[in-house]
């Protein structure tokens, strides 16, 4: 028969097996996350090249697009300049010009009617209440 001792080491023995297998199990899991893992970043690393590839010439033709458009908007400021300019000039040679033909015109109405004698109001009939 077995003594105390040897049953106490037979549990402790049988204890450290189990924790033993029960590690050996949770490192083969590691294992295969680690090769999943690697896999997975390697997979990633083959697609995410091209990629970076595209965005890099997406970004370059972007920024050539950019220059076109401050071209484009630079000749437009330039535009809506000259055409500032030649609002203010249309304005100044018609507005002038057209002032003084309406001045006269109402000069020459106001002269005619001060040549014309007063003509006599008719009278209204007063109302009785």
């Amino acid at each position: 028969m077995l003594t105390a001792g040897e049953v106490a080491g037979l549990i402790a023995a049988t204890g450290w097996i189990v924790l033993v297998c029960v590690l050996a199990m949770v490192l083969v899991k590691l294992a295969r996350l680690l090769t999943e893992t690697t896999k997975a970043v390697s997979d990633l690393n083959n697609r995410l090249t091209p990629l970076l590839e595209d965005m890099s010439v997406t970004v370059n033709e972007t920024n050539r697009q950019l220059i076109a458009v401050e071209a484009i908007a630079k000749d437009v400021k330039q535009v809506s300049g000259h055409a500032a300019k030649l609002s203010a000039v249309t304005q100044t040679i018609f507005t002038g010009p057209l002032i003084k033909v309406s001045s006269l015109g109402y000069g020459v109405r106001r002269a005619i009617e001060a040549r014309r004698p007063a003509r006599p109001r008719p009278r209204q009939p007063r109302r009785t209440r």
